[in-house]
C-alpha cells in the first residue's frame, strides 16, 4: 500500500493500469463507428459492431479488478461509453432502419429509449455496489441487454425472418417497451451470480463452443435466438417472483 500511494502521488503509474480504460475506449470506438455505418445504410456492420461492444463490455471492469487498477475515472469513462454504445447508437440505428417514416413519433420513440438508457446508467452509478443485490440479480434490464433487445427488429431482417419496416408503429412500441424495461424495478438475472456444479462444467463448455460457432457462422440467427431465450428468462423470473 505505501508503494501504491508513492506511485500515485509521484504522478507515475504502471502502464498495465491503463489497460482497462483502453478496453473501454475500444468499446466506445465500436459504438461510434456503428453510428457511422448506420447512416451509410450498412446495417449489418452497424449491428455487428454493437454486438462486439456488448461482448467487450464488462471486460474492462474485470481487468480493473484483476489488475487492481479500479478508479473513479475508469468508472465514469465506462458509464459514458455505455451510454453511447447502448443508448445513442442503438436508438439511431433502429430509427434510421425502421422509424423515419413515422416522422416525429419515430424520433420520439428513439429519444425515449436513449433517455431510459441514460436514467438506467445514472441509477446504476448512484447505487454503485448495491445495484447487484445478495441474490445476484439486477434491477431492471441492464444497458447492454437493453441494446441487444432494441436491435431485435434489425436482426430479424438481417436473419431473413421478417422485415418490420412496413410495421413501423409496431417497431416504435417495441423500442418504447425495451426502454421501459430498462428503468423498471423488477429483478433480472445476472450471469455473475450463476453457479454450476463441477460435474456440469463440461456441458457448459460444450454449450459455449456451440454458441461461439453460431456467432461465427450464423450471427443474426444467434441474436434472434438469444433474444427469445432472454425474454423467456425475464418472463419466467417475473412469474416466479409473483408466485412467491
Amino acid at each position: 500500500m505505501p508503494r501504491l500511494r508513492e506511485r500515485r502521488e509521484g504522478g507515475q503509474l504502471p502502464l498495465v493500469w491503463l489497460v482497462p480504460n483502453m478496453v473501454t475506449l475500444l468499446g466506445l470506438c465500436f459504438g461510434l463507428t456503428s453510428i457511422r455505418f448506420t447512416f451509410a445504410d450498412q446495417f449489418s456492420l452497424a449491428a455487428g459492431l454493437l454486438i462486439l461492444a456488448a461482448l467487450v463490455d464488462g471486460m474492462d471492469g474485470l481487468l480493473a479488478r484483476r489488475l487492481n487498477a479500479a478508479s473513479p475515472f475508469g468508472a465514469e469513462l465506462d458509464s459514458l461509453s455505455d451510454f453511447v454504445c447502448f443508448g445513442v447508437a442503438p436508438a439511431l440505428l433502429v430509427y434510421h432502419f425502421a422509424l423515419e417514416g413515422l416522422a416525429g413519433m419515430g424520433w420520439l420513440a428513439a429519444l425515449t429509449y436513449a433517455i431510459c438508457c441514460c436514467l438506467r446508467l445514472a441509477r446504476f452509478n448512484v447505487a454503485a455496489k448495491d445495484e447487484t443485490n445478495d441474490k445476484g440479480s439486477f434491477t431492471g434490464v441492464p444497458a447492454p441487454a437493453g441494446a441487444m433487445l432494441c436491435l431485435f427488429p434489425v436482426t430479424l431482417y438481417l436473419a431473413e425472418f421478417a422485415d418490420l419496416r412496413e410495421l413501423q408503429f409496431l417497431v416504435a412500441i417495441w423500442v418504447l417497451f425495451v426502454g421501459g424495461m430498462m428503468i423498471s424495478r423488477f429483478s433480472t438475472i445476472s450471469l455473475k451470480a450463476v453457479r454450476i456444479s463441477r460435474d456440469n462444467a463440461v456441458y457448459v463448455l460444450l454449450g459455449a463452443a456451440v454458441v461461439i460457432g453460431l456467432m461465427l457462422t450464423r450471427i443474426w440467427l444467434f441474436h434472434v435466438a438469444a433474444t427469445f431465450i432472454y425474454l423467456g428468462l425475464l418472463a419466467w423470473g417475473i412469474a416466479r417472483k409473483r408466485r412467491a
